[in-house]
């Protein structure tokens, strides 16, 4: 009778562990490559929290973001929704505004039982309070920066090239230790007491680790432990390598911004930023893995470690994102499950899996591992039969979608096809060419291959939602004095729209300020109207009286690096 009451326990018990609701440390890395020792994407990378997380876990190592920029990649991870169905493809588009009521993944939890919290970039620039339950700094300030040290005077090694250019593209070591600098060390340090406390509820806790996002800007030992002098360059570049590309590959390749670095012999010096920066996020990453190590949650917290998206320097002639090219496609991902995990009760055997997965599965994942049914609207596949057997059979690919509807990368176990809604295919073996050098796309012999991958990509892509117009960064009003000139124009870089809104009580007429001083009428707008006007970095749009004898010029706009709204006061 003793016997079978014990049993009866043993068994009551075990099943109330399984049942437990696991904790969840969901760690986001910004602009991170494969810089990454376990991922060897450059010989000089120094991960070793990453190395030790990625040897205690499943190392993803052909995972991929749902897009190459923060904003739609990341609301893609919290939503579970793809952007060829959501509409939200670009940075500058507002994710509240497309998907106004779509419930992120810590609202889901937090209805479940979890405590989410967060700390640090998450989302794109924004914390979306509602949806969590606290958050340092404080939800309320939709700010999720803590004070950060930066140089009293930029830029500091690399000049601006012009307006084209954003304004953080810099780097450069800090007179300052790791409390000093504050932002992410006060993110990890937030983080970090979290874990060490024992907590009521099982937690959805968020790391978010800014760096390596630009400006490179970090405490000066990170910097020493690269002496420039030793600095390779990118293993990914080959300076041919854009002979083979179709039209809009060799448009999206090349960029002022690599154009501008090398000019200025500031090649090997923005490796350094980048390398010096990736060690930091590494040591920041180190403080909140050592807290959950030394904390009661060690043996119950599923550890999930992302980046949105990768990060060129100089492969294709390119810098910064935006493309479908692995180098940009291609993110860490590793996922520690521990044993007694509601859908995985083995929990993770440290191991690397080389099947192509989409950060699109984190969601669906986390509800599964969590016990919780699934969502209707993810679109993305469970991770957790490549959890139980990395080596299992997967029929899936990823997708990554670029800022137009219907261009994408999409990746499966050894290759890589990309599209151009605008014409145009590229397809690598990244068995034998991991680099992307060369297309096979126009090859004979490669044609069946092209097909099949062809045949796994989406059919419909959403349209591209546009951003509300007040939603948009503001154009600085220039006022002109009577007889004074508007500057001339200085265009240079990739078009978009700046949208003018007439809030004068006169019609007035909108005017482009050619290269010579010569001026080009394009639209009259009336009072309370509005017009949307295609332009480039560096235009001058001059706003002059439309009635009356003098027609006499009020003010101008220069145009900066993104859309805007340029409007004309009262």
């Amino acid at each position: 009778m003793k016997r079978i009451l014990l049993i009866t326990l043993v068994t009551c018990w075990s099943a109330s562990i399984l049942a437990a609701k696991p904790n969840i440390l969901f760690i986001a890395i910004d602009d991170l490559n494969d810089w990454v020792g376990c991922l060897g994407g450059h010989p000089q990378a120094r991960t070793p929290n990453l190395d030790r997380l990625a040897a205690s876990g499943v190392l993803f190592s052909n995972a991929h973001c749902a897009a190459p920029s923060c904003n739609p990649s990341r609301s893609a991870i919290f939503t579970g929704i793809s952007p060829h169905r959501s509409g939200l493809y670009r940075n500058g588009q507002k994710m509240r505004q497309v998907l106004p009521t779509t419930e992120l993944l810590p609202k889901t939890l937090s209805r479940a039982g979890y405590w989410s919290a967060g700390s640090g970039k998450m989302l794109h620039y924004f914390i979306d309070a509602p949806s969590w339950d606290e958050y340092f700094p404080d939800k309320k300030t939709e700010n999720p920066f803590p004070r950060t040290l930066y140089p009293k005077k930029r830029p500091v090694n690399l000049p601006r090239g012009g307006p084209w250019q954003y304004g953080e593209t810099d780097w450069g070591p800090l007179d300052a230790t790791d409390a000093e600098y504050g932002g992410d060390y006060l993110v990890s340090e937030w983080v970090g007491k979290e874990l060490l406390k024992k907590h009521d509820k099982p937690f959805f806790l968020a790391c978010g680790i800014y760096r390596p996002h630009e400006p490179w800007f970090v405490p000066k030992k990170y910097f020493d432990a690269f002496p420039i002098d030793k600095i390779q360059l990118p293993p990914g570049y080959r300076e041919d390598d854009l002979e083979d590309l179709p039209t809009e590959g060799k448009r999206l390749g090349p960029n002022r911004y690599f154009a501008h670095i090398r000019a200025h012999k500031q090649w090997r010096n923005a490796v350094q930023g980048y390398l010096a920066s990736i060690y930091f996020a590494d040591t920041m990453l180190g403080h909140v893995l050592d807290a959950l190590e030394k904390g009661p949650n060690a043996k119950d917290t599923i550890v999930v470690l992302w980046s949105d998206h990768g990060w060129h320097l100089g492969e294709k002639q390119h810098w910064q994102k935006f493309t479908g090219w692995r180098a940009c496609s291609r993110v860490p991902l590793i996922v520690r499950v521990p044993k007694g995990t509601s859908g995985l009760p083995k929990g993770t055997t440290p191991g690397t899996c080389s099947k192509p997965v989409s950060l699109l599965s984190l969601a669906p994942t986390l509800l599964e591992l969590s016990g919780l049914p699934p969502l209707k609207n993810h679109d993305g596949p469970s991770l957790i039969p490549l959890l139980a057997d990395p080596n299992t059979k997967w029929p899936h690919v990823a997708i990554t979608h670029l800022d137009s509807p219907g261009s994408f990368g999409l990746s499966a176990e050894n290759w890589r096809y990309i599209h151009y809604a605008k014409g145009g295919e590229e397809l690598y073996n990244v068995g034998s060419d991991p680099y992307e050098w060369r297309n096979l796309a126009n090859q004979k012999t490669h044609q069946a291959t092209l097909e099949r991958l062809r045949a796994l990509a989406p059919r419909k892509f959403a349209k591209l939602v546009q951003p509300k117009v007040d939603t948009l960064p503001a154009l600085k009003w220039k006022p002109l004095a009577v007889g004074e000139k508007a500057p001339l124009s200085k265009p240079d870089g990739n078009p978009f729209d700046v949208v003018f809104i007439n809030r004068s009580a006169r019609k007035v007429e909108l005017f482009w300020m050619d290269r010579t001083g010569g001026h080009k009428p394009y639209a009259l707008i009336v009072p309370g109207a509005q017009y949307a006007q295609q332009t480039r970095p560096g235009a001058v749009w001059m706003i002059a009286e439309a009635e009356g004898k003098t027609g006499r010029s009020l003010g101008y706009f220069e145009v900066g690096d993104r859309a805007a709204r340029a409007v004309v006061p009262k």
